[in-house]
């Protein structure tokens, strides 16, 4: 189902009395990303899976940052009403989470990050040309993004410690682009942190290995 909550699109799934747990996507694409595996989740969980701003139908406005999309998911969640909750994010979106889970201490019941270590500045973060026609993005969200990648926040980094929430970090294997070392390196920063490997999904784990990754989230939240 297909709603609005304050400026922000998103997706529901499952019941509403059921506990919730909000997806969040990476750069490049929107909250579909998640659908091979939110009505699986759905028999557990009240899915709840938005378009961040510049992504989908949400708002494009002016500036991009972590911050700002943190900010935004501060205000989507109290504008839902939803209280503590499941928190899962992928690449970008899993940066937003660990900054929200670093930020709001008290807010989570879990946190699940799929292949997204912090960022530690490595990687060619150009930006490519833009192309002729709309990509389904803001143009502008790779600029600012691929900005803070280059030169990440040591905070990001430094306030690990301070998430209270059981985690699972969730990495693609050799095949993935992340650095899978620095998903080990941030499960021994979180203190209650499980790290799982499903070797050869990729980046995109929740669309090339969902069931694995289904698999890996009831194992840690049942």
């Amino acid at each position: 189902m297909a709603l609005t909550a304050g400026e922000f699109r998103y997706d529901e799934y499952g019941a509403r009395t059921a506990p919730p747990m909000v997806l969040v996507h990476g750069s490049h694409t929107d909250a579909s990303t998640w659908a091979a595996i939110a009505p699986q989740l759905a028999e557990d969980w009240r899915v709840i899976a938005l378009d961040q701003r510049g992504h989908g139908a949400s708002p494009r406005p002016a500036e991009y940052s972590f911050e700002l999309m943190c900010d935004d998911l501060a205000e989507f969640v109290d504008s839902l009403e939803l209280g503590k909750f499941l928190l899962c994010g992928h690449s970008m979106g899993g940066t937003v989470a660990t900054i929200f889970a670093e930020r709001y201490v008290d807010r989570l019941t879990g946190l699940i990050l799929v292949d997204s270590p912090p960022p530690d500045g490595r990687g060619d973060w150009t930006v490519p040309p833009e192309p002729a026609e709309d990509p389904g993005f803001d143009w502008a969200v790779l600029t600012a993004i691929f900005a803070q990648l280059g030169d990440p926040d040591p905070a990001w980094w430094a306030d690990l410690p301070l998430i209270t929430a059981p985690t699972l970090l969730v990495g693609g294997g050799s095949t993935s682009p992340a650095p899978q070392e620095l998903l080990a390196k941030a499960a021994t920063l979180i203190p209650d942190a499980e790290l799982v490997t499903i070797e050869g999904a990729g980046h995109a784990v929740q669309r090339t290995r969902p069931n694995e990754l289904l698999t890996a989230i009831h194992a840690r939240f049942g």
